[in-house]
């Protein structure tokens, strides 16, 4: 009696319905067929009455139970109209994809999410949904709700527990959009992507005070009416990407914490200065027109700054970039107090741990700026317009003389593109705490590293007279990538006294790499890709690299491996488009106590001479181009596998036969048939003269 009791009516309603026991709903009398006998008149003693057909008919019930189905899937199934054999007892219905025009009413008592998404849908009964007690979740995108707004708005009107709805891409107006969101207080997430919306009234959303995410991206919208959102306390995650938005004049929205505003024509960010705590961590304006660097909230929990794809410097010099940003925020604020600069004592406050400023138009590093991020951990800086980084800095008051600033939290810089030439040590040295530092494509040269350029003297004097770049400055660092620089010399101890984990000097075609340049990394480099930097077999002398596992030394013009490298622990090595004809088969037994990775296509290979692709084979070493790998012999060129070698023994013609060779040969079994046959003629003849 207690099973019964604790499982809801429907799961007992299809217990009984499997074992052909029919359901009234007369008040609490229940009725088993008359063959098995008759039911007393009340509940309980009804099902006391069943139980007692046995334990096995009560495990039986327990399996009907669970293999009520709770989903079905009718996605893209060409359907023209809802099915009408749909079970009673669905949680989740997939209908999406089809060519449904016109809904009726659905019978679906216990169904909690419902997907009509991709149809043609443009009419909706009233009653269509008013049987739908625990839908939650409705996805109605990609459909035609544009037309027959009064049948369609009243149908969802009836859907009083909706807490998720996406109505995008439906061509809808702002005034269709009131219609929809009508007796929606349970409302949680509201999706309204691609539609035809041209402004938000602060009516919008008078009904929807739940809401904690709101997309509607990809619009038309240019104008947003105070009060829009401000009411909405729950609101933690707006999307307005893609819309007309120009200005954001006066941010008010404590309660965000996800602000979107990226692909709009935004040209600045300004934010009353007051004490009020924001909740803002993420916020988007990338792909926009900003000049000036917003200005954010006083108190803030900003942590993701997105600024890519703006104008960003293109005032040129930072101090004017500042006082301009400034100026502007005195203007929409009305201030008429003594100047103050604004976007330096906001962002001073801020939390942020990543900033992207890559695609902007900096010609100069705004380092005054970013070194009041204390906590900032990820810098993005590339395709920008840097060819120098100069410690232009405002000098102290007291001394005269230009202040040291930091970047206390700063572990990953990335410069690719930027035409660099030139660092000021006095910037790497503010890099206390740099793990990667992505250099790629510039024009930066790595100077040798040298103790004495640590005095104040000799550091001045490189400022002056020479662009290269000393990276032993940087001993936090571990990940460094100087790809396409063009550098000329890497010379002798380039790197002492870094931490480096990973090096990537690919694309350096006319680089010359000195004995001993990489000196001082040997106990912690790990990676090290010298793809194609146009380099011989004499060219490239490496160290005993104890911890290295992973080498690229593809597209060069090498015909050996250095013997060095059997020190490596190399666990996967990339030799790809070289000059190899063989491999030193006792190396490459070194190598394979670690090794499990190989690329080897590209070469030309001796089929005849294939001992090492046998141990690599025999140890089960991956080579994923294997196939991809030909080998030569004196007749033709062959895909190589592990058995090349027997093509060999079974193909004369693959070994190198002289002419005159042939002729010894030959000669040689010439004498032998001549004295072979001597032999048999004295034989018969002494024969012949014994039976005489």
């Amino acid at each position: 009696m207690n099973f019964f009791n604790d499982l809801p009516i429907s799961c007992v309603s299809s217990l009984l319905e499997s074992f052909s026991f029919k359901l009234s709903f007369r008040l609490s009398t229940w009725a088993c067929p008359l063959s098995l006998f008759v039911c007393a008149s009340s509940f309980h003693q009804s099902i006391l009455a069943c139980l007692l057909l046995g334990a096995s008919l009560q495990l039986h019930l327990h399996a009907v139970c669970l293999f009520v189905p709770l989903e079905q899937s009718w996605n893209n199934q060409n359907l023209y109209s809802v099915p009408l054999d749909l079970d009673a007892r669905l949680r989740r219905l997939d209908l999406s994809n089809n060519f449904i025009r016109q809904l009726q009413t659905l019978a679906l008592p216990y169904l909690e999410q419902l997907d009509l998404s991709s149809n043609q849908l443009d009419l909706i009964s009233e009653g269509a949904f008013e049987n739908l007690a625990r839908l939650e979740e409705l996805n109605l995108s990609r459909n035609a709700l544009n037309n027959n707004l009064g049948s369609n708005s009243k149908a969802l009107q009836s859907i009083s527990r909706l807490k998720i709805l996406d109505i995008s891409m439906n061509d809808l107006t702002h005034d269709a959009v009131e219609r929809y969101l009508r007796n929606k207080s349970s409302l949680d997430q509201l999706k309204m992507t691609g539609n035809a919306l041209t402004r938000l009234s602060h009516n919008l959303f008078r009904e929807n005070k739940g809401l904690r995410s709101i997309t509607i991206d990809d619009n038309l919208i240019s104008v947003i009416e105070q009060g829009t959102f401000e009411s909405l306390s729950q609101l933690e995650t707006l999307n307005l990407a893609k819309n007309n938005l120009a200005h954001i004049c006066d941010f008010k929205l404590h309660q965000v914490k996800y602000l979107n505003l990226s692909r709009n024509s935004v040209e600045f960010f300004v934010t009353r200065e007051d004490d009020q705590l924001y909740r803002l961590e993420i916020l988007d304006l990338s792909h926009n027109k900003l000049i000036y660097f917003p200005i954010v909230p006083k108190m803030n929990n900003l942590r993701y700054l997105h600024l890519q794809n703006n104008m960003v410097g293109a005032l040129n010099s930072e101090a004017t970039m500042v006082s301009e940003a400034n100026a502007l925020y005195n203007e929409i604020m009305k201030e008429r107090t003594v100047k103050k600069n604004n976007l330096h004592s906001n962002w001073r406050l801020m939390p942020l741990i990543y900033i992207d400023l890559s695609y902007n138009h900096f010609s100069s590093f705004p380092l005054e700026t970013l070194s009041l991020l204390s906590s900032l951990e990820t810098l993005n800086f590339s395709y920008n317009c840097l060819q120098n980084i100069i410690w232009n800095v405002r000098k102290d008051n007291e001394s005269g003389y230009h202040r040291q600033l930091f970047f206390p939290s700063l572990k990953y810089l990335d410069m690719q593109s930027n035409g660099l030439v030139y660092i000021s040590p006095r910037f790497l040295s503010a890099l206390t705490q740099i793990e990667t530092f992505n250099l790629q494509d510039n024009s930066v040269q790595p100077c040798a590293f040298m103790d004495h350029l640590q005095s104040s003297q000799s550091t001045q004097q490189i400022d002056l007279n020479t662009s290269c770049v000393v990276f032993g400055q940087l001993r936090t660092l571990k990940h460094l990538n100087l790809k396409e620089n063009n550098i000329k010399t890497l010379q002798p101890n380039t790197f002492q006294k870094t931490s480096l984990v990973s090096l990537n000097l690919a694309r350096n075609p006319h680089m010359v790499i000195q004995v001993d340049a990489l000196e001082g990394v040997q106990q912690t480099l790990q990676s090290l890709i010298m793809s194609e930097i146009n380099m011989n077999s004499s060219d490239l002398s490496l160290p005993c690299m104890q911890v290295l596992t992973h080498l690229n030394i593809s597209n060069n013009h090498l015909d050996m491996i250095p013997s060095s490298l059997s020190c490596s622990p190399l666990r996967e090595i990339d030799i790809r488009n070289n000059h190899f004809v063989s491999l030193n088969h006792s190396l490459i037994l070194a190598l394979s106590v670690h090794l499990n990775l190989m690329y080897i296509s590209g070469n030309y290979f001796n089929c005849c001479d294939s001992k090492w692709l046998t141990i690599l084979h025999e140890l089960k070493i991956k080579l994923p181009d294997i196939n991809d790998t030909v080998c030569f012999s004196s007749d033709r060129n062959i895909v190589m596998t592990k058995n090349t070698s027997v093509y060999c023994l079974f193909h004369p013609k693959a070994q190198e036969i002289h002419f005159g060779q042939m002729i010894i040969i030959f000669l040689f079994i010439a004498v032998i048939l001549i004295v072979l046959i001597t032999f048999i003629r004295k034989v018969c003849c002494t024969q012949i003269s014994f039976i005489v």
